[in-house]
């Protein structure tokens, strides 16, 4: 319980923080990056996961006890993460771009806006998987030494911190990138960082114990940007409207998300390993896991007024039976997931997290944004509703 409750305080903190940024002049003028903070996160999230899943399994195998092991393991994995985050960094800002301009055909934008948006995303994708990368492969060494079963506690950090950290990276380069917006300094970045790219490949190939990440994993990534995208779509045309869901989003998301992440890691462990997980005991632990912890959410968020919600019963109720619905579906699929993966020859670590976390995604927002939308209609007061600003109206008047 202790790793989940200090990813709580992350996510809580990445959704005060979300919902603090989204205020500030870019988000306004540049509506895309409402998508792109769910994609980018999701992303991020599984790519980080993936490398503590990763490391978790060759700890509990016993491959990680030479220092040797660890420096050649460790380096190439790192080289790979930024392999992957600069890759899908720039794909997620292009394609977070292209569903800004399809699902809003009257916002005005340039190639200035778009090189911005796709340079902002290689940055901050780069930057945090580099310093939490590092962080992440500490703490599972650490956790080998200390004789803890990393598969508990990797996984639900790297989702916190890594939420809370990236919107730290993304919020600040964006807000720099913005004063040059019109100018060759996004052009130029992304230069840098496209030159970047074959560096840290050559580095990946030359060390046998990594190469094949290369080409193994993208396609889990890459079907994950797409299903996670809906989840920002969501975001974009409703969190506006609904008090507090800037705040309960990440947090619902990935506190579900670390519950199918640390049960898809257990169970990938296990097969790797050649031993029984106690299914039902496992399911019924995590599950129940998540009910204190919807509790302290909900009394964190009213106490502080975080998002200045209007935390009705009513509405507590209908987050509470939310959230018990979400963590039951998020684990029944992770162990389905996993063990579909397994048997057809993929190996879990790389390939069930990105697919649990975006569908987590999916279904965390979809439901929220219905139970703000019942209580509306079944119980007056039940949730506060605020009235929905224009950003195109504010993007056309800046630029007049």
């Amino acid at each position: 319980i202790p790793p989940i409750l200090i990813s709580v305080i992350g996510l809580i903190l990445a959704g005060w923080l979300f919902d603090t940024v989204q205020s500030w002049p870019v988000y306004t003028n540049v509506p895309e990056l409402y998508i792109l903070v769910p994609v980018l996160l999701n992303l991020k999230g599984n790519l980080e996961m993936n490398l503590a899943s990763r490391l978790s399994t060759l700890a509990n195998l016993g491959e990680l006890n030479s220092i040797s092991a660890q420096y050649t393991l460790i380096w190439g994995n790192l080289a790979v993460l930024q392999v992957q985050s600069l890759v899908v960094g720039a794909i997620a800002g292009i394609f977070s771009f292209i569903e800004g301009i399809i699902f809003n055909p009257n916002h005005m934008t340039s190639y200035y806006e778009s090189m911005s948006i796709i340079v902002v995303s290689m940055m901050c994708a780069a930057l945090s998987s580099m310093i939490l990368g590092a962080f992440m492969c500490i703490l599972i060494i650490l956790s080998q030494r200390f004789r803890i079963n990393p598969d508990n506690i990797a996984c639900p950090m790297a989702s916190s911190l890594g939420d809370l950290f990236t919107l730290i990276v993304l919020s600040l380069c964006s807000e720099f990138l913005f004063n040059f917006i019109s100018s060759w300094v996004s052009t130029v970045m992304f230069l840098i960082l496209a030159a970047s790219v074959p560096l840290w490949a050559s580095i990946v190939w030359t060390n046998k114990s990594v190469r094949h990440l290369l080409t193994n994993a993208w396609t889990p990534l890459f079907v994950a940007m797409v299903i996670s995208s809906i989840a920002g779509l969501v975001l974009e045309n409703y969190i506006d409207r609904y008090h507090g869901l800037a705040v309960l989003t990440p947090v619902l998301n990935g506190v579900i998300g670390n519950l199918g992440s640390i049960y898809a890691s257990r169970i990938s462990t296990r097969l790797h390993c050649g031993t029984e997980e106690d299914y039902y005991r496992s399911e019924l632990t995590l599950f129940l896991i998540n009910i204190p912890i919807e509790i302290f959410i909900l009394i964190i968020a009213w106490w502080f007024d975080i998002g200045h919600m209007k935390l009705t019963w009513s509405f507590s109720i209908t987050y509470f039976f939310v959230s018990v619905l979400c963590a039951a579906f998020t684990l029944i699929f992770a162990k389905k997931l996993t063990l579909w993966l397994w048997y057809h020859n993929y190996d879990p670590d790389n390939y069930s997290l990105p697919y649990i976390t975006s569908v987590v995604d999916v279904v965390g927002n979809g439901l929220l944004v219905l139970s703000y939308w019942g209580l509306a209609k079944l119980i007056p007061g039940g949730h506060k509703i605020k009235k929905k600003k224009n950003r195109v109206k504010n993007k056309i008047s800046s630029l007049t």
